[in-house]
């Protein structure tokens, strides 16, 4: 005999409230749980919520109505909101750059930050034009974080293809230089399985490259590569091309980690955690052909003596 367990109270609460999208009040909560479960009352809700946000389950934000809203934690990151003043949109963006420089403020003060909000009141395009947009539901806003993760795997990847390639064609050492080239050519099977990934993700919802971009990474990782590619073009030798591929694949590789890390489990974490795997990879190949590079040289310079 299968002994099935009622589910209690809270747990009602949190089942409405994970399938609610969006930002919600607990008033609109209670309404939408009382639908489902008659029997809930109103304290048991704003009690549920209270412990959600205690266990990081939801977030609580206020926009500036005297309103305090809720929205779920789970698959998305911790964000900042554009808010308009006329129709109460809000719209979400994560910035590597605004993250970097409030950590730089903080450090500076000697400030142990403990939550960090960002609003930017104003109004939006749509309320200015007389236009109406689309809102963004649960699950388009977490295809446009896959996206723009994806996005900014693609621009590192590539940034990684054309410096591998450089340092392949100007490397003498026949030992360095079929490690640039295999290393190209990972870099190149590796964009063609991210540009399917993103065709795929962009059938799945036809309208999700119009959708407004929300990971604003400027540079990303892909500026160290860049960055890199011009260095080789300066003119360096085999030891300095290897160790300048170290500091891109070092760089990248804590980007990645650093922020995949912060993200909630969602599609963009796990893209961005793969990614990391892979550079350390990268990383400590080149590390490995660094130590044989100076090795062969020590051996040569023994020789002529």
């Amino acid at each position: 005999m299968t002994v099935t367990r009622r589910s209690t109270p809270r747990q009602r609460v949190e089942e409405v409230f994970l399938a609610h999208e969006g930002h919600v009040t607990a008033n609109a909560l209670f309404a939408d749980v009382r639908r489902k479960y008659p029997r809930v009352g109103r304290a048991t809700v704003y009690r549920a919520l209270k412990r959600m946000v205690d266990e990081g389950v939801a977030r609580q934000v206020d926009f500036g109505e005297g309103l305090q809203r809720y929205e779920s934690a789970h698959g998305h990151p911790r964000h900042s909101h554009l808010i308009c003043q006329r129709c109460h949109r809000t719209s979400e963006f994560l910035s590597s750059d605004v993250e970097a420089l409030l950590e730089e403020i903080a450090a500076v003060r000697d400030f142990e930050a403990a939550q960090t909000v960002v609003q930017v009141h104003g109004i939006c395009r749509d309320c200015r034009q007389g236009t109406t947009a689309p809102t963004l539901d649960g699950a388009a806003t977490k295809r446009v974080f896959a996206r723009d993760a994806l996005r900014v795997a693609i621009d590192t990847e590539r940034s990684g293809l054309r410096f591998y390639t450089r340092a392949a064609r100007i490397t003498r050492d026949a030992a360095g230089r079929k490690v640039f080239e295999s290393l190209a050519a990972e870099e190149h099977e590796h964009l063609s399985t991210l540009e399917r990934r993103y065709a795929e993700l962009v059938d799945e919802d036809p309208e999700l490259e119009a959708r407004p971009q929300f990971l604003f990474f400027k540079g990303a990782a892909g500026g160290l590569f860049a960055e890199g590619l011009e260095e080789l073009r300066a003119g360096v030798n085999d030891e300095q091309a290897l160790r300048i591929g170290i500091a891109c694949e070092r760089g990248s590789h804590r980007f990645f980690q650093r922020y995949g890390q912060r993200f909630d489990d969602s599609e963009g974490k796990r893209i961005f955690l793969e990614f990391a795997d892979e550079e350390r990879a990268h990383l400590e190949l080149l590390q490995r052909e660094l130590k044989s590079l100076q090795g062969r040289a020590g051996r040569r310079r023994r020789k002529t003596r």
